[in-house]
């Protein structure tokens, strides 16, 4: 999601590869189990052995709305750092024993969360699981390993000043949310990283990773009383109770308001947006419906058929709903030659407008409706996926047996429903944020480029 942070996740080796290629079995009607360890860790389990492979995927409450305020980027730092070197293994060390086995353990900091994932085969569970322990409880945090992170993050940086999407969609953040934790970008700033040191990373690390805000996802062949002792050595020694600074309720700047960054770049970069809905709103499915139906990325969409197909003005455009634990939003974008942004920019004012006044059309909810059942099947076609999505439901504080009452929560938004979720998206406009030339830059002839003596 445009909330997520940290590096790239390690290769994974060839055999681990080819297995999750050529096999992919449905996990659609999978039997979830709550299962709770004698040392009292809870996990949602599915056991299956299509594959002799196990994915988990695990988060804590905190992410980057806990960073300290001048030192954005402070969770992020943790994430890099978190498998870089551990209890006795260097940073050279733990890498070679998780490549030698095709393990692949990974973290990232989202803006309520960090997050972690494991995968490996089977075969190499014990030995995965008691480096991601060793992650967990006893990081090294090195100081050569802390400024070879901190140079790599440094080095995004500096290329994001000069990146019209990433500037886009920072300054929509800023608009959006002002002063709150939620406004500052996740992977920090020029100014705040370089502050950030070992001690800033080590009290982060100690105040967020804990038992009390941790949830659990595993999908593969294990059995359960084997995956529970693996969950009692990996995450039973953790500190009890996290230290969370509270994080305040906020809602999204009221729009319509309009922001521009000149940036000589060939394509102008267009963010827009508004207030959006938490996840626990009771309206959240009728806005989900409504937000595929007007830019949900697909080819059917409103504003693709108006701003591309229609007008020929960009190559894509979209919108989604993003939800976290104390706010919602709606954030699209698309790009455009610089001399016709003003054009898109009305296109898709108007066309959020038409969708405001009007909503949807019945035929459009029906086949909506349609494909977000269908591409359900598609979204948890591997045991990664399923752990992934797992998690994010008890994140989301659904019920364990979501996966079956989804398509019937899908099912019963009606029309009017729907309206009513586009009406309160979109009656009061959009937040747009222009990243490009200058208006009179974009009109004016380009000189030819002075001839070399």
């Amino acid at each position: 999601m445009i909330f997520n942070a940290g590096r790239l996740g390690i290769a994974v080796a060839t055999a681990f590869s080819l297995v999750t290629l050529t096999v992919t079995p449905s996990f659609a009607a999978a039997k979830v189990q709550r299962l709770v360890t004698p040392g009292g860790i809870e996990a949602w389990f599915v056991q299956d052995a299509t594959v002799p492979l196990i994915a988990m995927e695990y988060a804590f409450g905190g992410g980057a709305a806990q960073d300290p305020k001048d030192k954005s980027g402070t969770a992020n730092m943790v994430a890099s750092l978190m498998d870089e070197g551990a209890g006795d293994l260097d940073s050279t060390t733990f890498r070679d024993r998780m490549e030698r086995r095709a393990i692949e353990l990974n973290f990232n900091a989202q803006r309520d969360y960090l997050r972690g994932s494991l995968r490996m085969l089977k075969e190499h569970r014990d030995e995965a699981f008691d480096l991601a322990r060793l992650a967990l409880t006893s990081p090294r945090f090195d100081a050569p390993d802390v400024e070879r992170i901190r140079a790599q993050i440094m080095s995004g940086l500096r290329r994001e000043t000069s990146n019209p999407n990433s500037l886009a969609t920072r300054k929509f953040l800023q608009v959006a949310f002002g002063d709150h934790p939620y406004s500052r970008p996740s992977n920090g700033s020029l100014t705040d990283v370089p502050t950030i040191n070992v001690d800033d990373i080590k009290a982060y690390k100690q105040r967020i990773v804990a038992k009390d805000t941790l949830k659990i996802a595993v999908v593969g062949d294990v059995d359960s009383e084997t995956l529970a002792t693996l969950l009692d050595k990996t995450f039973g020694s953790l500190p009890a109770k996290a230290t969370l600074t509270p994080i305040p309720e906020v809602t999204a700047a009221k729009p319509p308001q309009k922001e521009s960054v000149t940036l000589d770049v060939p394509q102008t970069v267009i963010t827009f947006g508004s207030p959006g809905v938490k996840r626990d709103d009771p309206n959240f499915m009728a806005a989900y419906i409504v937000n595929h139906i007007l830019g949900g990325g697909t080819l059917s969409s409103r504003l693709y058929h108006e701003v591309r197909e229609k007008r020929g003005l960009v190559y894509s455009v979209s919108g989604s709903l993003l939800w976290m634990q104390h706010s919602g939003i709606y954030i699209g974008s698309t790009a455009t030659r610089a001399d016709r942004a003003t054009e898109t920019v009305d296109t898709v004012t108007s066309e959020v407008k038409r969708m405001a006044e009007q909503g949807p059309t019945q035929r459009e909810l029906d086949e909506a409706k349609s494909y977000l059942k269908g591409s359900q099947m598609l979204a948890l076609d591997t045991s990664s996926k399923l752990a992934g999505a797992l998690l994010q439901y008890q994140l989301d504080k659904l019920p364990i047996d979501y996966i079956e009452k989804r398509n019937a929560v899908v099912d019963a938004v009606t029309l009017d429903q729907a309206k009513a979720a586009a009406k309160k998206l979109w009656a009061d406009g959009l937040l747009t944020v222009v990243v490009g030339r200058a208006p009179q830059a974009a009109a004016a002839p380009v000189a030819p480029a002075p001839k070399a003596n």
